[in-house]
């Protein structure tokens, strides 16, 4: 018997021994073969347009993560058995936006085609983080196709500000890392964008559903539609989650709040749905900034998104264990 039974590390949260936490789960990569789920932080938020500090998100997404149980009540699965590896985060340059968005791409590129077996999950940092890795992640998995949950196109010209938080998807136009017809936006919020942008996207060929098509169909004739479409162009499809797709009064802790946007359980369907498609091959979440949340609640909600991914992989037949 130990001397002092009562005695444990500072700041040990409580433990139940008939309860599996996420956070039991996850594991610091150890530089070997990546396998079951790969969270990498691109902590960058130096390019966002306006205020930002989503910068600390990553940690923040982590730390709610990894408090919420393995079960899922609601559809009687359990992610108990999954490997979830923390690759860690990539080290942002001090003051070159250009480089930091650099180093995004090269450690995305190298990681999938050094470890072809693996799910990532990238956790921003601001929404221009999007553009170096779908571009990394496209030269590993072949052509891309996305699924951007957004209350913005996010395609404003690169004269004015440069490549910053709202410029991510024209970049990846422009550049021809994807095509227009293989990107679908899903929650485009009204009074958010200008009518040239709108017109810029049309002429590209994006799919664009507004949130009063989200609230006048149903989630899943929407996700099955995009599917359907996607499926017949390309080799993998990434979903990209700006958390200012939801409602502010749900998800505050974002940059760009607003009113009449999505409800997080239409979200949380939507990602469960695409999870269960193998040719669903990676997320994203970006635009979270804790200094301006309440409670970190737009950071749970990500977790959320997380977890609903990983359930619907499981429900598709896919668990790494």
């Amino acid at each position: 018997m130990k001397p002092f039974p009562y005695l444990q590390k500072a700041n040990t949260s409580f433990t139940d021994r008939e309860v599996t936490k996420i956070g039991d789960l996850m594991k610091e990569w150890d530089g070997e073969t990546i396998r079951g789920v790969g969270l990498i932080g691109a902590p960058l938020s130096k390019s966002s347009i306006s205020h930002s500090g989503a910068c600390f998100a990553p940690g923040t997404i982590r730390k709610a993560l990894s408090g919420y149980s393995t079960y899922s009540i609601e559809e009687n699965i359990d992610l108990a058995k999954w490997i979830i590896q923390d690759l860690g985060d990539i080290s942002m340059h001090v003051t070159d936006v250009l480089q930091s968005q650099n180093r995004i791409y090269e450690t995305v590129q190298q990681l999938l085609k050094e470890h072809s077996s693996w799910l990532p999950v990238v956790l921003g940092g601001d929404n221009s983080i999007t553009y170096p890795s779908i571009k990394g992640f496209k030269e590993a998995k072949g052509e891309v196709g996305v699924l951007q949950f957004d209350a913005h196109h996010d395609v404003r010209n690169l004269e004015d500000g440069g490549p910053s938080n709202g410029t991510p998807f024209r970049s990846l136009l422009e550049t021809k890392t994807i095509k227009g017809t293989n990107l679908v936006q899903v929650g485009i919020r009204d009074f958010s964008n200008s009518k040239p942008y709108h017109d810029y996207v049309n002429k590209h060929g994006v799919t664009v559903y507004t949130m009063k098509d989200v609230r006048q169909s149903s989630m899943k004739k929407l996700m099955e539609a995009s599917l359907k479409k996607l499926e017949q162009s390309v080799d993998s499809i990434y979903v990209s989650v700006d958390m200012d797709v939801i409602d502010q009064a749900q998800a505050p802790g974002c940059p760009a709040i607003g009113p009449g946007g999505m409800d997080a359980v239409d979200l949380f369907e939507a990602i469960s749905y695409l999870g269960e498609h193998p040719i669903v091959k990676g997320l994203e979440i970006v635009e979270v900034d804790p200094t301006v949340d309440f409670r970190d609640m737009t950071s749970r909600v990500a977790a959320h998104v997380i977890l609903n991914f990983l359930k619907g992989k499981q429900r598709g037949g896919l668990t790494f264990d």
